[in-house]
């Protein structure tokens, strides 16, 4: 009867390690799937802003360029009329 009762105990907890650990498998799998996830999210934010500030600052400088180019075709012009005028 002792033995009939421990084998019939055991089997539960055999069970529940069994059910013990795999859950601590599912949970350390879904861990590591999140926190892959969440890098790549990470890396391709990071990759798209980086792109769009270069964008921008493309964007900026050749807007710069041509002001400073209008800037001095504008003085040059001023300069030629100013020698045309004395």
């Amino acid at each position: 009867m002792e033995e009939k009762t421990h084998s019939a105990a055991s089997i539960p907890v055999n069970i529940l390690v069994i059910v013990v650990v795999a859950v601590v498998v599912v949970v350390v799998v879904v861990v590591v799937v999140v926190v892959v996830v969440v890098v790549v999210v990470v890396v391709v934010v990071v990759a798209v802003v980086m792109a769009v500030v270069m964008a921008v600052v493309m964007e900026v400088v050749v807007i710069v360029i041509a002001v400073m180019m209008v800037v001095v075709v504008a003085s040059a012009i001023a300069v030629v009329a100013l020698i045309k005028t004395i």
